[in-house]
């Protein structure tokens, strides 16, 4: 029995030999497959350089540096080799499954199906009661009747299955697939691509090429903790990085939405930050045209310290846009943070049904923008509005009761270029309030009842404890709360898209935000480059904003002083 286990475990090593040498040679075809395809592209007469063909001139460069270097650590035995081939393998079997069922119209017969998925819900019914008799077969005590009942589940599940493939069209589908594979030379071959490197991939992945390169516990938890880790990371990489990175591309083009493309370098960049300040020789020509109109629209006059001036940009709207964001950011911040913060000392307290208050608080930051802009939209009107109504009524009681004589201010909420972006600052600071309470509410929470019980103890007043004790010990929850609020407050498009209606931008662009500016330019003029250089030109302003709160953060530390 033992020299049978030895014959056992030395087939195994011998299978396990030949498997390796056989990914060393796939990685060989795969590295010189790669180059030949790199070649091609290169010399290939293409119209012009595409972001399509740089990309996949890129990726075959990755492929022939990744195989060369999985042949020879392979061949070394070394970890690294192992690790590298499965990455690969497991890649390239991903990918190449991916783009022969986009091929075969897998992802448009999934609408399909979809359309008759109502004609299978009836055998999806009788198929999980198939599964409740071959469940219920456990409980019998006699073995004949268990057994019984348990075929009878089996079959009927079974047969209710084949039956819903049946009735949403599965299987006609199936047919229509390979009868497609089996038309095209390519997708077979693309077919066989997938598979071989499906192979490999399980070959490097078994026991026996682990043992053939002493692959140790931690090594192999490695690989398994990132084989699960891999859906998150590559939708990570196809559905942000990627995109991400190619909308930089386009930045640096004049492209449009119907595949025209031109690469411009910086100029999108230069048009948005283009900025002149013209000194003027009088005053009399604060009010007379200076500036050349072709290529500046002017943006102000002014005088100081007796010198007179204009100030012209290339894009108006842009740095328009920039200065109600940023306006809006002064209101928005202060007003949804600095109440949030007082609100979530008075909700820390243990009144009975203060959780009721805590839910009631939240609420909004969990309801849909949509209705919370519909409700505030009705609250502005300046004839119905209950706003305007509690301001007039409140006018007429100190007019009547006091003996003012104050006038109704009847505010044109939305429809004055003075109120506009007022008005979207209250509605988004009342939906964020409840969310940064409850940051807030958790920080508070997480601060000792001993150090408040030995600062009372000292003869602490509860202005004292809240500044020495509390807002100290806040400050990473605090710094949490103006970053995001702040981010957000720069990403404002959906408050503003909504609530004013048929004019998002607002009497006289009161209301146009750099978000807002980005899609008019990008989805209304379809002028892409130009729209990717302004949101690219967001994230800096943003990333700058982040940092600078950041150093004032570690500056400033979270120690306190009792």
């Amino acid at each position: 029995m033992a020299t049978t286990a030895v014959d056992g475990a030395s087939d195994r090593q011998q299978g396990a030999v030949g498997w390796l040498r056989a990914a060393v040679a796939w990685h060989l075809f795969l590295a010189v497959a790669a180059a030949a395809g790199a070649l091609y592209l290169v010399q290939a007469p293409w119209p012009e350089a595409t972001w399509a063909r740089l990309l996949a001139v890129a990726i075959l460069l990755l492929t022939i540096v990744g195989s060369g270097a999985a042949a020879v650590l392979t061949y070394r035995r070394r970890h690294a080799g192992r690790t590298l081939s499965l990455a690969l393998n497991y890649l390239g079997a991903l990918t190449t499954a991916v783009l022969l069922l986009h091929l075969v119209g897998t992802f448009l017969a999934i609408d399909a199906l979809a359309a008759n998925f109502a004609r299978g819900i009836p055998w999806l019914v009788l198929l999980v009661v198939g599964l409740l008799v071959y469940n219920s077969g456990g409980a019998l005590h006699d073995r004949v009747a268990r057994t019984r009942r348990e075929w009878i589940g089996r079959a009927l599940a079974w047969f209710s299955a084949l039956a819903f493939l049946f009735a949403v069209g599965l299987l006609t589908a199936l047919q229509a697939v390979i009868a497609r594979l089996v038309d095209s030379p390519a997708l077979l071959a693309l077919l066989a691509a997938a598979l071989l490197f499906g192979v490999m991939a399980w070959a490097l992945w078994r026991q026996p090429a682990a043992d053939a390169f002493d692959t140790t516990n931690a090594q192999s938890e490695m690989l398994q903790g990132y084989l699960f880790l891999s859906p998150n990371l590559l939708g990570f990489l196809i559905f942000f990085a990627g995109p991400l990175l190619f909308s930089l591309y386009v930045s640096f083009t004049d492209s449009d939405a119907f595949g025209n493309a031109q690469w411009i370098g910086l100029q999108n960049y230069a048009e948005i930050v283009n900025i002149t300040l013209q000194p003027l020789e009088s005053a009399d020509q604060l009010v007379t045209q200076v500036l050349d109109t072709d290529t500046y629209v002017e943006l102000t006059r002014f005088s100081i310290l007796g010198r007179h001036y204009v100030v012209g940009a290339q894009d108006k709207l842009f740095w328009i846009a920039l200065g109600n964001t940023l306006q809006y950011v002064l209101m928005v911040v202060p007003l949804s943070v600095i109440p949030a913060l007082f609100l979530a000392n008075l909700l820390n307290s243990k009144i009975p049904g203060m959780k009721f208050f805590r839910a009631a608080y939240f609420l909004p930051s969990v309801a849909a923008v949509v209705g919370i802009a519909l409700i505030w939209q009705w609250l502005y009107n300046a004839t119905v509005g209950y706003i305007n109504y509690f301001i007039t009524t409140a006018v007429n009681f100190a007019n009547m009761f006091l003996g003012l004589a104050l006038t109704d201010p009847q505010i044109r909420w939305t429809s004055s270029a003075d109120t506009a972006l007022i008005a979207v600052a209250i509605m988004a600071a009342w939906q964020m309030l409840g969310f940064n309470t409850i940051l807030f509410l958790a920080g508070l929470q997480s601060i000792p009842n001993t150090l408040y019980e030995a600062a009372i103890v000292d003869g602490a007043g509860s202005w004292s404890r809240f500044t020495k004790i509390t807002l100290p010990l806040l400050a990473p929850t605090t710094f949490f709360v103006l970053v995001t609020t702040l981010i957000k407050a720069m990403q404002a498009f959906e408050e503003v898209f909504i609530l004013m209606g048929m004019n998002p931008t607002g009497p006289g662009n009161s209301t146009l935000t750099m978000v807002l500016y980005l899609y008019q330019k990008g989805f209304q003029r379809f002028d892409l480059g130009y729209a990717s250089a302004l949101a690219w030109v967001l994230f800096l302003l943003i990333f700058g904003l982040t940092l600078v709160q950041f150093r004032r953060q570690r500056a400033g530390g979270s120690t306190f002083d009792m």
